[in-house]
């Protein structure tokens, strides 16, 4: 599983950090998401996909 994020759709609402903030985190500039870990263990399959379900902006998305 490939963690993919777009930060030019991110609006900086926090949702991904609040979900799994090892994986997420939010630059201190404009609070735009930053990717920690693009390949997240398999253990953290389910908070990815709440990541991207509740990113309002569909900035993040899952390749299997």
């Amino acid at each position: 599983m490939r963690v993919v994020v777009d930060r030019t759709r991110c609006i900086g609402s926090g949702q991904c950090v609040m979900t799994d903030p090892e994986v997420f985190d939010q630059d201190e500039d404009e609070g735009l998401v930053v990717l920690r870990t693009p390949e997240p263990p398999e253990s953290a399959r389910e908070r990815m996909r709440a990541a991207v379900a509740l990113c309002p902006s569909a900035a993040i998305r899952l390749e299997e």
